[in-house]
């Protein structure tokens, strides 16, 4: 049984699983985009417990296995900073639990993301869940970025999809 929490990065042991997470999530991502230059993957803990962002997680029997992360811009539109599964939980339906988590948590007429251009599970995810491309920006000459946005009226008609993403 999945529960989903609120996570508290100013707990050294709850830092400390979702550092874990992220790293392997985005290492799997960095081979599927063949850029292993993702800042969150080179994030220390100490950035990581800064970052001003709020976080929910997925645990199973007590274990962490997803988390995702958003802030609230001044109009109140949800963005989305990260979302993550440990590579030993992907196709578990966790990313979708925590998307509809978020949604419960957070009601917003607007929520955007952005993700890899390469990164197709993640598209497939967001785009499973009512989100629509809105255009794309390059990182540093190297990276490919999607961006993406959902609006209130498709939060009621996104699928459910097993599939895991990292944002």
């Amino acid at each position: 049984m999945t529960d989903l929490l609120r996570l508290d990065l100013d707990d050294p042991a709850v830092l400390a699983r979702v550092w874990g997470i992220q790293r392997a999530a985005y290492a799997v991502e960095a081979e599927l985009i063949g850029f292993d230059g993702i800042p969150a993957l080179h994030e220390s803990p100490d950035d990581l417990r800064t970052c001003g962002e709020e976080f929910l997680g997925a645990e199973d029997g007590g274990e962490l296995l997803a988390a995702i992360s958003w802030t609230v811009l001044e109009d109140g539109t949800v963005d989305i900073c990260r979302l993550v599964v440990h590579p030993s939980a992907h196709r578990r339906g966790l990313a979708s639990a925590l998307l509809d988590a978020l949604d419960a948590e957070v009601p917003t007429p607007r929520t955007v993301v952005s993700t890899a251009t390469d990164n197709h599970p993640a598209l497939a995810l967001y785009r499973l869940r009512g989100f629509k491309e809105t255009g794309r920006r390059t990182v540093g000459d190297v990276l490919s970025l999607t961006l993406l946005e959902r609006g209130p009226s498709s939060v009621s008609a996104t699928a459910q999809s097993p599939q895991a993403a990292t944002s």
